[in-house]
């Protein structure tokens, strides 16, 4: 068996499993991991920082015999530290940025003997459900070339749709690893809330909102990896509920008659969708064939006020890594160290938005949560649409005409009465979540959630199926995907753009 042909039959624990029984090395899986992201990366732009020389002293070193042994592995750009090597998340403001700490998640993903050899693409800061930053340029979708990955992990997503590697990093704070994983076309799933650490330097994520973990190809590889990371550190603010087996084990189990609801409405400010409705009726079709009760139902929420806590709560945090980052610069961050977006962001944080907004935003969301979980006491999984609309060309997000001028005059010269302009919050509110009204809900309720690759629409774009589970409850998520994987598989289906 060639390289190449490992590569395409194997996922990640496939590909370890040939490296502990030396018919492959961990060096030829990392040559073969480069010589594809070289074939597809100028197409592409998933890829902007090599860290080639690391993995290979990783290797040289000696891996630990752990269950993704040996396996090339892509890491965001984004919030996860290795020491000595650097991290820019995207922005000019972290571009010489080297950290001196490790990550506890990127610990425990060497513990499992991955082998991380680059960086991949996001938005800056994380903060779009784009991957279209200005520090490294937009990441082209290899289903359709000039059309968007989704955000923010889109260049993990694009690496694993184009074969580059079965597997990699990715984070959560909105939708940013289930968004890119449905305009892909892979697997995608966002962790109980602090279920996965992010420390040694944080207790939480974006205000709890944020949860990382990764884009596969296969379910398996997503439920072992979490078996391999999964746990409170001494530093952790607060525990998911624990979880004693195996998720991988669960993989194997057959997930029983479930009581699903589902909807194709946006429960955030948005429109329906054709085919969002499409994709809906599609995965209850198949669901109902597999033996699910399926229910047309929604949770009680109320779109424009839960929008703007998320909204107000997400301004807050950029407002507040501004502020961070002047810290640790020891001097102003400027218009230009920033994106227009974040600027504006940060100034609605600072000024628009006060502290008493900010503790009523808190409170909104945690009604919203109560609200949500007393609705799924009645259902054991809830499905939406990922995306309000299908995969849309790049820069098809942005602010157009004099609305994008004003932006740009407003962050250039700091003009704080701008953020005063009638409908400015509301149409900002709007344009972020008409592409994902469905997908923030659980990082408000902090609740397991998934994209699963089950539709493409008539242009041959992906839309995946949302399938959101209780608090806590990744195994009921993990064995309905493993039966969806196996009644309608999707690793064969490979987008235009792939390694060969």
């Amino acid at each position: 068996m060639s390289i190449a042909d490992a590569f395409d039959s194997h996922d990640a624990l496939g590909l370890a499993e040939l490296v502990k029984t030396k018919q492959v090395s961990a060096t030829e899986l990392l040559d073969e991991a480069i010589r594809r992201t070289a074939e597809v990366n100028p197409q592409l732009n998933a890829v902007v920082l090599e860290l080639h020389d690391r993995a290979r002293a990783l290797i040289a070193n000696g891996l630990p015999d752990g269950p993704f042994h040996g396996v090339p592995f892509l890491l965001k750009d984004l919030a996860l530290p290795w020491a000595g090597s650097p991290l820019k998340n995207a922005t000019r403001l972290y571009e010489t940025y080297v950290p001196d700490k490790t990550g506890t998640l990127l610990e425990r993903h060497l513990a499992a003997g991955l082998v991380p050899f680059a960086r991949t693409n996001s938005s800056e800061l994380g903060i779009l459900p784009t991957c279209e930053p200005e520090l490294h340029g937009p990441t082209h979708n290899p289903w359709k070339h000039g059309y968007t990955t989704g955000g923010s992990s889109g260049g993990s997503a694009a690496a694993v749709a184009a074969r580059v590697v079965p597997m990699a990093h990715g984070g959560d704070a909105g939708g940013s690893i289930r968004i890119p994983a449905s305009a892909y076309g892979v697997f995608g799933l966002k962790p109980t809330r602090a279920r996965n650490p992010v420390g040694p330097d944080a207790s939480e994520r974006a205000h709890g909102l944020g949860q990382d973990h990764a884009l596969t190809l296969s379910v398996r590889d997503s439920a072992a990896l979490l078996d391999a990371t999964h746990g409170p550190e001494l530093t952790s603010q607060y525990f998911a509920p624990p979880f004693t087996g195996r998720w991988l084990e669960e993989t194997k189990r057959e997930p029983g008659k479930l009581r699903i609801a589902f909807t194709h409405k946006p429960l955030l400010p948005g429109e329906e969708n054709a085919d969002c409705k499409r994709s809906v009726d599609d995965a209850v079709k198949l669901l109902t064939s597999l033996g699910h009760e399926c229910v047309e139902e929604a949770p009680p929420v109320n779109s424009e006020k839960a929008a703007l806590a998320f909204f107000t709560t997400y301004c807050a945090g950029v407002a507040g890594e501004l502020m961070v980052a002047e810290q640790h610069l020891k001097r102003p961050v400027r218009p230009s160290d920033v994106e227009t977006t974040t600027w504006l962001m940060s100034m609605l944080g600072r000024t628009r938005f006060s502290g008493g907004n900010f503790s009523v935003a808190l409170r909104d969301m945690h009604e919203l949560t109560r609200d949500v979980h007393r609705f799924m006491s009645r259902y054991d999984v809830f499905l939406t649409p990922v995306l309000g609309k299908p995969p849309v060309a790049i820069g098809g997000l942005e602010p157009k005409g004099f609305e994008k001028t004003s932006q740009k005059l407003a962050a250039r010269f700091d003009l704080t009465s701008a953020l005063k302009l009638p409908g400015l919050v509301e149409k900002a509110v709007s344009r972020a979540f008409g592409f994902a009204p469905f997908t923030a809900i659980a990082n408000v309720t902090g609740q397991p959630s998934m994209s699963v690759p089950l539709f493409w629409n008539d242009d041959g774009l992906p839309m995946g199926a949302c399938f959101t589970a209780r608090f806590g409850d990744e195994a009921t998520l993990f064995r309905l995907a493993a039966q969806l994987e196996q009644a309608r598989p999707w690793r064969n289906r490979k987008p235009g753009v792939h390694a060969i």
